[in-house]
């Protein structure tokens, strides 16, 4: 019998077994969820704790002394402050204003983030305030999932961001999460060029969060790709294929755009992250013009952006870094896909690791169900329901039997 494993957000939606959970037992699972991941500190806004000086710090707006840090983006010859803005997890358009007003040009988007209505908030606020000509948009679209034809499928998909962002045409257009082989694909080429002869592309590019050297290395061969959006954090320190791969692209004129920089938000029993710290780091690899944090208040704002005036570490930030107490607490999932054969299911292990990320740290449940919604039932989480403990494990950190029963309580 086939699984249907639903995100459970009612009490009347179907256990593993297809049959209807009682009131007090979905109300037990979700209770003991957000007891273990501390998603009522994600719900918040204080996902990852700020320690006290940062929060200190953050509560009033970094002084102006010194002028705002700015690096060309690759070919595109996009000069942009070395802080911009990852807006999937903001919902506030007040937010945007003041990211604007302290000087973040950069806005980062998808045609799936809050279901269209992200893209929704950065056309309504752009317009309202309009500075169409003064920001880079940046959105996302990933590559048709239907049999029908992809170009055609592809160019509707930005059809709809360009209505929903209010523009004729966007900065930087980006393939979302594809395979090597679907990069080189000619219903994504074809269009590409298309979009950019006819001027409703600036600039494209990709972004991924797994096989990343291989997209990067793709992406630098091709010609076509201007922009590779990738995740990179102080858990990719070792990653000397990665570190090459950067390296290559920025050589080749790929403008690098660094996400996913505060390694998920939050480290296993760390209490608080050094985000300021953690941030410098990233943009201390010159390779990258920009990162995109993903703040949803004023003070991550005044935090994050505090960074771009300048990279040189405190006292406090260079100790916190050293610790390498902090280095094995930061259980991040690199998406690298070692796990993948320790599983005897076949179990997606890296996306069900994505989808707790989005749940737990952000808080973000529409992109949990989102993300969980792409792996196939042959891969999915209830292949996980007869295994009494989960034997798959992690090169790295990451505690992958902790998160899947945390998805259990979350999905089942």
């Amino acid at each position: 019998m086939a699984f249907a494993v639903q995100f459970r957000l009612a009490s009347s939606a179907p256990d593993y077994e297809g049959q209807p959970m009682t009131h007090q037992s979905a109300k037990r699972n979700r209770r003991q969820f957000l007891s273990q991941t501390s998603i009522t500190l994600a719900a918040a806004g204080v996902a990852g704790l700020r320690s006290p000086a940062a929060a200190s710090q953050a509560s009033s707006a970094p002084a102006r002394r010194r002028a705002v840090i700015r690096r060309t983006l690759g070919r595109t010859g996009l000069e942009v402050p070395i802080v911009s803005m990852g807006v999937m997890n903001a919902n506030n358009p007040e937010l945007l204003r003041q990211a604007y007003d302290a000087g973040v040009r950069l806005f980062d988007t998808a045609q799936g983030y809050q279901q269209g209505r992200n893209e929704r908030m950065i056309g309504d606020v752009v317009s309202r305030l309009g500075v169409r000509d003064k920001v880079i948009i940046q959105t996302k679209v990933p590559f048709p999932r239907g049999s029908g034809d992809v170009k055609a499928e592809f160019l509707a998909g930005v059809a709809g961001c360009l209505e929903r962002l209010q523009t004729n045409y966007v900065d930087i257009l980006l393939l979302h999460a594809p395979s090597v082989e679907q990069m080189t694909d000619a219903g994504i080429v074809s269009p590409f060029k298309d979009l950019k002869q006819q001027k409703k592309a600036r600039f494209v590019g990709v972004s991924h969060h797994s096989n990343q050297a291989a997209v990067l290395r793709t992406a630098a061969e091709s010609g076509l790709y201007d922009v590779a959006l990738v995740g990179f954090n102080v858990t990719n320190a070792n990653d000397a294929d990665f570190l090459a791969a950067l390296k290559t692209a920025a050589s080749r004129g790929v403008g690098l755009i660094a996400m996913k920089t505060q390694t998920g938000g939050r480290g296993r029993n760390l209490g608080v992250l050094n985000h300021t710290a953690l941030l410098k780091w990233v943009l201390r690899h010159t390779e990258f013009a920009t990162a995109v944090p993903g703040f949803t208040n004023a003070d991550q704002l005044n935090e994050s952006f505090s960074v771009a005036y300048g990279l040189d570490y405190t006292p406090e930030e260079q100790a916190w870094l050293a610790d390498k107490n902090v280095q094995v607490a930061l259980d991040f999932c690199k998406q690298c896909g070692s796990c993948l054969p320790s599983c005897p299911k076949g179990v997606d292990i890296p996306t069900l690791m994505r989808t707790h990320m989005y749940a737990a740290n952000y808080a973000n449940f529409e992109q949990a169900r989102a993300t969980f919604d792409e792996i196939p039932a042959r891969a999915s989480l209830g292949n996980c329901a007869s295994c009494v403990e989960c034997s798959a494990h992690c090169a790295n950190t990451v505690v992958i039997a902790q998160r899947i029963s945390d998805l259990k309580a979350m999905y089942a």
